[in-house]
Protein backbone atom coordinates (compact mmCIF):
# COMPACT_ATOMS: atom_id res chain seq x y z
CA UNK A 1 0.00 0.00 0.00
CA UNK A 2 1.00 3.60 -0.62
CA UNK A 3 0.68 6.12 2.21
CA UNK A 4 0.49 9.75 1.12
CA UNK A 5 0.34 12.67 3.56
CA UNK A 6 -1.20 15.84 2.12
CA UNK A 7 -0.82 18.96 4.28
CA UNK A 8 -3.32 21.82 3.99
CA UNK A 9 -1.86 25.10 2.81
CA UNK A 10 0.80 26.59 5.07
CA UNK A 11 0.11 30.23 5.88
CA UNK A 12 3.25 32.23 6.60
CA UNK A 13 6.12 31.60 8.98
CA UNK A 14 3.93 30.26 11.78
CA UNK A 15 2.59 27.61 9.39
CA UNK A 16 6.09 26.68 8.26
CA UNK A 17 7.28 26.40 11.86
CA UNK A 18 4.34 24.18 12.76
CA UNK A 19 5.35 21.85 9.94
CA UNK A 20 8.98 21.89 11.05
CA UNK A 21 7.91 20.96 14.58
CA UNK A 22 5.28 18.33 13.80
CA UNK A 23 6.23 16.66 10.51
CA UNK A 24 9.28 14.68 11.69
CA UNK A 25 7.21 12.95 14.37
CA UNK A 26 4.32 12.32 12.00
CA UNK A 27 6.66 10.78 9.45
CA UNK A 28 7.96 8.38 12.08
CA UNK A 29 4.43 7.52 13.16
CA UNK A 30 2.64 7.33 9.82
CA UNK A 31 5.54 6.35 7.54
CA UNK A 32 4.24 8.16 4.44
CA UNK A 33 5.81 7.30 1.10
CA UNK A 34 5.20 10.88 -0.03
CA UNK A 35 4.49 14.22 1.67
CA UNK A 36 2.70 16.94 -0.32
CA UNK A 37 2.02 20.51 0.81
CA UNK A 38 -0.15 23.23 -0.70
CA UNK A 39 2.28 26.17 -0.80
CA UNK A 40 -0.08 28.91 -1.97
CA UNK A 41 0.51 31.09 1.13
CA UNK A 42 3.93 29.80 2.13
CA UNK A 43 5.91 33.07 1.97
CA UNK A 44 4.14 35.31 4.50
CA UNK A 45 0.73 34.43 3.14
CA UNK A 46 1.45 35.36 -0.46
CA UNK A 47 3.08 32.89 -2.82
CA UNK A 48 6.45 31.22 -2.39
CA UNK A 49 10.15 31.91 -2.41
CA UNK A 50 13.06 29.62 -3.11
CA UNK A 51 14.10 29.91 0.54
CA UNK A 52 10.69 28.89 1.92
CA UNK A 53 10.39 25.96 -0.50
CA UNK A 54 13.84 24.67 0.44
CA UNK A 55 12.99 25.19 4.11
CA UNK A 56 10.02 22.87 3.72
CA UNK A 57 12.01 20.31 1.74
CA UNK A 58 14.47 20.21 4.64
CA UNK A 59 11.51 19.70 7.00
CA UNK A 60 10.45 16.62 5.01
CA UNK A 61 8.04 17.82 2.29
CA UNK A 62 8.48 16.13 -1.10
CA UNK A 63 6.25 18.18 -3.44
CA UNK A 64 4.17 21.36 -3.54
CA UNK A 65 0.90 22.44 -5.15
CA UNK A 66 -0.36 25.98 -5.75
CA UNK A 67 -3.40 28.21 -5.99
CA UNK A 68 -4.60 31.76 -6.59
CA UNK A 69 -1.70 33.33 -4.65
CA UNK A 70 1.05 31.21 -6.19
CA UNK A 71 2.46 34.18 -8.15
CA UNK A 72 1.83 36.71 -5.37
CA UNK A 73 5.51 37.01 -4.51
CA UNK A 74 6.49 38.84 -7.70
CA UNK A 75 10.17 38.89 -6.83
CA UNK A 76 10.35 35.10 -6.75
CA UNK A 77 8.62 34.05 -9.98
CA UNK A 78 11.90 32.56 -11.23
CA UNK A 79 11.48 29.81 -8.62
CA UNK A 80 8.95 28.21 -10.97
CA UNK A 81 11.66 27.82 -13.59
CA UNK A 82 13.96 25.99 -11.19
CA UNK A 83 14.18 22.21 -10.95
CA UNK A 84 12.00 22.05 -7.84
CA UNK A 85 8.94 19.81 -7.21
CA UNK A 86 6.77 22.95 -7.22
CA UNK A 87 3.49 23.23 -9.14
CA UNK A 88 1.16 26.06 -10.06
CA UNK A 89 -2.39 25.25 -11.18
CA UNK A 90 -2.30 23.52 -14.56
CA UNK A 91 -5.26 25.54 -15.85
CA UNK A 92 -3.50 28.89 -15.43
CA UNK A 93 -2.60 30.66 -18.66
CA UNK A 94 -0.06 28.79 -20.77
CA UNK A 95 2.01 31.99 -20.64
CA UNK A 96 2.47 31.63 -16.87
CA UNK A 97 5.78 30.19 -15.62
CA UNK A 98 6.05 26.74 -14.14
CA UNK A 99 4.24 23.44 -14.55
CA UNK A 100 0.84 22.17 -13.46
CA UNK A 101 1.57 18.49 -12.93
CA UNK A 102 4.48 16.22 -12.12
CA UNK A 103 5.17 12.48 -11.97
CA UNK A 104 6.93 11.70 -8.71
CA UNK A 105 8.78 8.46 -8.08
CA UNK A 106 8.98 6.92 -4.62
CA UNK A 107 9.82 3.40 -3.49
CA UNK A 108 9.44 2.08 -7.03
CA UNK A 109 6.05 3.75 -7.58
CA UNK A 110 5.06 6.56 -9.95
CA UNK A 111 2.57 9.08 -8.58
CA UNK A 112 0.93 11.70 -10.79
CA UNK A 113 0.30 14.94 -8.89
CA UNK A 114 -1.92 17.58 -10.53
CA UNK A 115 -2.62 21.10 -9.30
CA UNK A 116 -5.88 22.73 -10.47
CA UNK A 117 -7.75 25.93 -9.64
CA UNK A 118 -11.47 26.62 -9.74
CA UNK A 119 -13.41 29.15 -11.79
CA UNK A 120 -16.38 29.92 -9.51
CA UNK A 121 -15.92 33.01 -7.27
CA UNK A 122 -12.21 33.18 -8.11
CA UNK A 123 -10.53 36.47 -9.04
CA UNK A 124 -8.99 35.43 -12.39
CA UNK A 125 -10.53 33.95 -15.51
CA UNK A 126 -8.79 30.59 -15.30
CA UNK A 127 -9.15 27.90 -17.93
CA UNK A 128 -11.68 25.13 -17.31
CA UNK A 129 -10.26 22.68 -14.71
CA UNK A 130 -12.50 19.83 -15.93
CA UNK A 131 -11.11 20.12 -19.47
CA UNK A 132 -7.54 20.44 -18.20
CA UNK A 133 -7.89 17.33 -16.03
CA UNK A 134 -9.18 15.38 -19.04
CA UNK A 135 -6.24 16.58 -21.12
CA UNK A 136 -3.60 15.60 -18.55
CA UNK A 137 -5.19 12.23 -17.78
CA UNK A 138 -5.57 11.33 -21.45
CA UNK A 139 -1.82 11.76 -21.86
CA UNK A 140 -0.59 10.23 -18.61
CA UNK A 141 -3.24 8.04 -16.95
CA UNK A 142 -1.90 4.84 -18.49
CA UNK A 143 1.76 5.67 -17.85
CA UNK A 144 2.30 2.82 -15.35
CA UNK A 145 1.09 4.98 -12.48
CA UNK A 146 0.46 3.78 -8.94
CA UNK A 147 -1.64 6.77 -7.83
CA UNK A 148 -3.16 9.99 -9.18
CA UNK A 149 -3.63 12.88 -6.75
CA UNK A 150 -5.38 16.16 -7.60
CA UNK A 151 -5.33 19.34 -5.51
CA UNK A 152 -8.45 21.33 -6.47
CA UNK A 153 -7.92 24.87 -5.18
CA UNK A 154 -11.36 26.46 -5.27
CA UNK A 155 -13.84 28.63 -3.37
CA UNK A 156 -17.07 26.83 -4.24
CA UNK A 157 -17.68 23.51 -2.52
CA UNK A 158 -20.05 22.62 -5.37
CA UNK A 159 -17.25 22.94 -7.94
CA UNK A 160 -14.96 20.66 -5.94
CA UNK A 161 -17.68 18.05 -5.43
CA UNK A 162 -18.68 18.20 -9.08
CA UNK A 163 -15.07 17.59 -10.15
CA UNK A 164 -14.86 14.64 -7.74
CA UNK A 165 -17.94 13.11 -9.37
CA UNK A 166 -16.66 13.88 -12.86
CA UNK A 167 -13.31 12.17 -12.23
CA UNK A 168 -14.74 9.39 -10.06
CA UNK A 169 -12.90 6.15 -10.67
CA UNK A 170 -10.28 7.84 -12.83
CA UNK A 171 -8.12 9.27 -10.04
CA UNK A 172 -7.07 8.12 -6.58
CA UNK A 173 -7.94 11.32 -4.70
CA UNK A 174 -9.29 14.84 -5.18
CA UNK A 175 -8.31 17.08 -2.29
CA UNK A 176 -9.85 20.53 -1.96
CA UNK A 177 -7.87 23.53 -0.75
CA UNK A 178 -8.28 27.33 -0.50
CA UNK A 179 -10.94 28.00 2.15
CA UNK A 180 -8.59 27.24 5.09
CA UNK A 181 -11.20 25.31 7.10
CA UNK A 182 -11.20 21.50 7.07
CA UNK A 183 -14.55 20.11 5.97
CA UNK A 184 -16.25 17.09 7.55
CA UNK A 185 -16.89 15.21 4.31
CA UNK A 186 -13.81 13.02 3.83
CA UNK A 187 -15.03 9.98 1.91
CA UNK A 188 -14.23 7.26 -0.61
CA UNK A 189 -16.56 6.54 -3.51
CA UNK A 190 -17.62 3.06 -4.57
CA UNK A 191 -15.17 3.44 -7.46
CA UNK A 192 -12.25 4.02 -5.09
CA UNK A 193 -11.73 7.77 -5.38
CA UNK A 194 -11.04 9.58 -2.09
CA UNK A 195 -12.26 13.16 -1.72
CA UNK A 196 -12.58 15.99 0.76
CA UNK A 197 -13.95 19.45 0.01
CA UNK A 198 -11.15 21.18 1.92
CA UNK A 199 -8.11 19.85 3.75
CA UNK A 200 -7.87 23.04 5.80
CA UNK A 201 -4.93 25.23 6.73
CA UNK A 202 -1.65 25.01 8.60
CA UNK A 203 -1.09 28.33 10.33
CA UNK A 204 -2.43 30.66 13.02
CA UNK A 205 -5.22 28.87 14.89
CA UNK A 206 -6.71 31.77 16.80
CA UNK A 207 -7.08 34.26 13.98
CA UNK A 208 -9.50 34.47 11.05
CA UNK A 209 -8.44 31.80 8.53
CA UNK A 210 -4.79 32.41 9.41
CA UNK A 211 -4.80 36.19 9.76
CA UNK A 212 -4.76 38.30 12.95
CA UNK A 213 -8.36 38.65 14.07
CA UNK A 214 -8.32 42.32 15.14
CA UNK A 215 -7.88 43.73 11.65
CA UNK A 216 -10.47 41.40 10.13
CA UNK A 217 -13.05 42.30 12.77
CA UNK A 218 -12.32 46.00 12.16
CA UNK A 219 -13.00 45.49 8.46
CA UNK A 220 -16.39 43.96 9.18
CA UNK A 221 -17.25 46.77 11.60
CA UNK A 222 -16.15 49.68 9.39
CA UNK A 223 -16.37 48.20 5.86
CA UNK A 224 -12.84 49.57 5.33
CA UNK A 225 -10.30 46.94 4.37
CA UNK A 226 -7.34 46.70 6.74
CA UNK A 227 -3.89 45.24 6.16
CA UNK A 228 -3.71 41.51 6.79
CA UNK A 229 -1.24 40.68 9.55
CA UNK A 230 0.04 37.14 10.07
CA UNK A 231 1.60 36.76 13.54
CA UNK A 232 4.72 34.61 13.70
CA UNK A 233 3.99 33.21 17.15
CA UNK A 234 0.96 31.83 18.93
CA UNK A 235 -1.19 28.71 18.74
CA UNK A 236 -0.94 27.03 15.36
CA UNK A 237 -3.16 24.46 13.70
CA UNK A 238 -1.79 21.69 11.48
CA UNK A 239 -4.34 20.25 9.04
CA UNK A 240 -3.72 17.28 6.76
CA UNK A 241 -5.12 14.04 5.40
CA UNK A 242 -3.43 10.67 5.19
CA UNK A 243 -4.32 8.63 2.12
CA UNK A 244 -3.83 4.90 1.75
CA UNK A 245 -3.85 3.78 -1.89
CA UNK A 246 -3.54 0.36 -3.51
CA UNK A 247 -0.81 0.86 -6.15
CA UNK A 248 -2.06 -2.09 -8.21
CA UNK A 249 -5.47 -0.53 -8.80
CA UNK A 250 -4.81 3.16 -7.99
CA UNK A 251 -7.89 2.98 -5.75
CA UNK A 252 -7.99 4.69 -2.35
CA UNK A 253 -8.51 2.42 0.63
CA UNK A 254 -8.72 5.10 3.31
CA UNK A 255 -8.61 8.86 3.90
CA UNK A 256 -7.88 9.99 7.45
CA UNK A 257 -8.21 13.66 8.46
CA UNK A 258 -5.48 14.89 10.83
CA UNK A 259 -5.70 18.03 12.97
CA UNK A 260 -3.06 18.98 15.53
CA UNK A 261 -2.37 22.11 17.57
CA UNK A 262 0.99 23.42 18.70
CA UNK A 263 2.21 26.57 20.45
CA UNK A 264 4.82 28.41 18.40
CA UNK A 265 7.03 30.74 20.46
Amino acid sequence: MLNILFIGEANGKIGRRAIQELLPGLKKELKPDLVILNADNLAHGNGVSEATIKEMITAGVDAFTGGDHCFGNIGSLNVYDNDLPLLRPANYSEKAPGKGFIVLETNGHKILLISLIGQVFMSMDHNNPFHKADEILSNLANNNLSAIIIDMHAEATSEKIALAHYLDGRVSAILGTHTHIMTADARISESGTAAISDVGMTGLADGVIGVDKAGIIKTFLTQIKTTHIIPETGRAIFSAVLLTIDPKTKKAKSIKPIIKYINIK
